[in-house]
């Protein structure tokens, strides 16, 4: 089911030709199209990664890369030429046709920091908003050669495989992931604290691959810290793609305008209620 396209090198101009899309399922150009997007960027992230890199680093300190920007740019050029009418909203590169119905969102490298360090623990995240709500999602792991993509009524696949998220609803019984467990301990030690005798198995971590786990049925629930936007939109359409429930830590659902948040995935809505008591003390 994977997508098939060539892809050719930079030209003169230094733009990518696109060839034709293969078909991912009849009549769904946003999921066709959001492949080919992913494969673009993988290409291009493996260029990069355990590569020499120019850093910088952003005023929250993360850092930002070459990688970063050339990812982006590529997945930019590429939606720009197939959705002229929609908007993008990258990390990079901010905002274009905000105003759109049709919003797409872009993370190219979820994990900098990994990517890095050459940690193969880093994603490329891309979503599709309608109307500020997420109804599809891509969590790709370049260095594992995994990508999990989610549409809103059509489920999850990983690798053109049908995943779906664990039965759990006990969460003394659950495999927990807490991502951004530093951070919490530092601003919200109480919660660090209760999450700390939660689960049966607790897990620290980062970024987008747990919440990935969770899609595919291997992981119960993550609780996660101080994300953007373009961190768990795309996410948050594969999670519920897969049956799982994404939300802030007030139990929201996320949309473009949630802003900064905390948020916990669950495999199910008996597990998610037992997070957000949790959390909420």
């Amino acid at each position: 089911m994977s997508v098939t396209n060539e892809i050719e090198e930079p030209g003169e101009t230094g733009m990518l030709k696109y060839a034709s899309v293969s078909r991912f399922h009849d009549g769904d150009a946003l999921m066709q199209h959001a492949l080919t997007a992913t494969e673009l960027a993988t290409a291009a992230a493996r260029k990069y990664f355990r590569g020499r890199l120019g850093v910088e680093f952003k005023a929250d300190e993360s850092p930002v890369t070459q990688a970063d920007r050339g990812v982006e740019t590529v997945v930019r050029d590429y939606l720009s030429a197939q959705f002229p009418d929609h908007g993008i909203f990258g990390e990079e590169h901010g905002i274009e046709r905000g105003e759109r119905d049709d919003l797409w969102i872009v993370d190219p490298i979820d994990g900098t920091r990994s990517f890095l360090s050459g940690h193969p623990m880093f994603g490329f995240l891309l979503g599709h908003l309608h109307k500020g709500v997420p109804d599809l999602g891509v969590i790709a792991m370049p260095a594992l050669g995994e990508v999990l993509i989610g549409r809103k009524g059509g489920g999850a696949h990983m690798n053109g495989e049908q995943v779906r998220a664990s039965d759990q609803t006990d969460l003394s019984k659950a495999i927990l992931f807490v991502n951004e467990g530093d951070k919490i301990h530092k601003d919200r030690p109480a919660v660090f604290g209760r999450l700390m005798q939660a689960g049966q198995t607790r897990r620290f971590a980062y970024d987008c691959y747990p919440h990935a786990l969770v899609a595919m049925g291997h992981v119960d629930a993550v609780v996660d810290y101080d994300l953007q936007p373009y961190d768990y939109l795309p996410v948050s359409a594969v999670v519920e793609a897969a049956g799982g429930v994404m939300s802030d830590w007030q139990g929201r659902a996320l949309t473009i305008s949630s802003g900064t948040q905390a948020a916990i995935s669950a495999a199910t809505p008996q597990l998610h209620a037992q997070l957000l008591d949790l959390v909420n003390g």
